[in-house]
């Protein structure tokens, strides 16, 4: 894959149409400018990330979350732009310019398709397929919707919100750039080769438009079997998807010391960690003039980001021919070995066993899953059974955009999964009440 081609500013849906549009910002720039003002990205800041929305203590939501991942991604792709600069000096220089607009962008987008409850509603929607009701419906799809469906997954559905020309929509969803859209897609193959974790990149009505993109940009084509689709990732994606692990683990951390799951202690000592013994020693100097424990651990945590994101700089850059040619595999933090990947390990095994099993956790997984698997439940047998009135009355709410009357099986369960996908927590909430007969409209 060659620099030169894998940055294009070519707009989705707008490839033949000239743009006429002057100013100071740069395409990679409207990119941001347009999901920052979109509704998907709005509606993150009632998304679960970990926590309980809301509450007396103020803990990190989908958009808080995808904000400081374009902070930190920024960084990490203008001090690796800065270094390919000087390695790479006959490749134009605003190639490496766009690089930071670009990973910003494809940071802000990563979470858009992700459903309400966090990971435990993506899951829900999965297993209501594998072993719930859905299950029902395997004969009547093809082996490869089915695979999308109990494979669902939300990075496949951040493409699809960017790409999907939704009902009332201008071709091209959102219009963004050949380059964001391939920044976010973290497993660019479709759901058959999606494996035991059940990760893939595009849903089967993404598949075309996928491609496309990644031949247009000389994504790296993979042998595949059975005719399958599998590409190498963009390397952008390597920098959007360390800034996500290293906001997410760590941020996940200082919440949990905020709810008290994790004490000021334990936290101290995982964070401090990262960092050999002088520099341990003048930190903790810093941190005695400090009382306040949640203000200890914030500077300590905007010091360990720091330290991350050197390591994964260097991790880049170390393997940047491996990451243009297809062969790298893993991610950035998981390729070191040193102090910082150690400690970021140990911060992983502490998040698995102390934070994510917490009650407060569980708890928003137990009502996700009934929540969602109830809301699923109701309107696809609603869209499949149109002429019933309780049918007639549940799929008036559904918005104009998601088409409910498609011809076929597939696309019909798509629009549900379409508008679950996007509802807010309170907003999956209140409609479960309403339509358990728990709660009525004030009148």
């Amino acid at each position: 894959m060659q620099w030169s081609r894998l940055i294009s500013d070519m707009r989705l849906g707008l490839e033949d149409i000239p743009d006429e549009r002057r100013g100071s910002r740069s395409d990679f720039q409207r990119d941001y400018d347009r999901l920052v003002f979109s509704s998907p990205f709005r509606r993150l800041q009632n998304k679960t990330q970990v926590f309980p929305l809301p509450g007396s203590i103020f803990v990190h939501n989908r958009l808080t979350h995808s904000i400081e991942v374009a902070c930190v991604g920024r960084s990490l792709a203008n001090d690796i732009a800065a270094a390919l600069r000087q390695r790479h000096p006959e490749v134009p220089v605003e190639t490496f310019d766009a690089m930071a607009e670009i990973v910003a962008a494809g940071c802000l987008a990563h979470d858009l398709g992700n459903p309400p409850f966090g990971h435990s509603g993506e899951k829900a929607i999965g297993t209501f397929f594998s072993e719930g009701p859905g299950s029902d419906l395997r004969d009547e799809l093809t082996p490869q919707q089915w695979a999308d469906l109990v494979n669902f997954e939300g990075n496949a559905n951040s493409l699809r919100v960017l790409t999907h020309q939704f009902r009332g929509r201008r071709p091209g969803g959102f219009a963004m750039t050949y380059s964001t859209l391939a920044s976010i897609v973290k497993y660019p193959y479709d759901s058959m080769l999606a494996g035991s974790k059940g990760k893939f990149g595009f849903f089967t009505s993404e598949a075309d438009c996928y491609s496309r993109i990644a031949d247009h940009l000389g994504i790296k084509r993979l042998p595949s079997p059975d005719g399958t689709l599998r590409f190498a990732r963009h390397p952008l994606v390597y920098i959007v998807e360390a800034a996500d692990d290293i906001c997410y683990e760590i941020m996940d951390i200082e919440d949990a010391h905020k709810l008290k799951i994790l004490p000021t202690e334990t936290v101290m000592e995982l964070l401090l960690a990262f960092f050999n013994e002088g520099r341990r020693s003048r930190i903790i100097e810093r941190m005695s003039h400090v009382d306040d424990p949640n203000e200890k651990v914030a500077y300590l945590r905007s010091c360990v980001i720091g330290a991350l994101v050197n390591s994964c700089r260097q991790a880049f850059l170390d393997n940047e021919q491996a990451i243009l040619d297809g062969s790298f595999t893993g991610s950035l933090l998981s390729s070191l070995d040193t102090i910082e990947s150690r400690a970021y390990r140990a911060c992983s095994d502490m998040s698995w066993n102390k934070i994510y099993c917490a009650p407060e956790v569980v708890d928003i997984e137990l009502a996700g899953n009934r929540i969602v698997s109830f809301l699923l439940e109701k309107f696809i047998h609603a869209v499949r059974n149109p002429g019933l009135n309780y049918s007639r009355l549940l799929l008036s709410k559904v918005p104009r955009q998601y088409d409910v009357n498609a011809p076929g099986l597939y696309e019909k369960i798509q629009a549900v999964l379409d508008h679950v996908s996007a509802m807010t927590d309170v907003y999956a909430l209140d409609l479960y009440r309403k339509l358990n007969g728990m709660s009525l409209p004030a009148v």
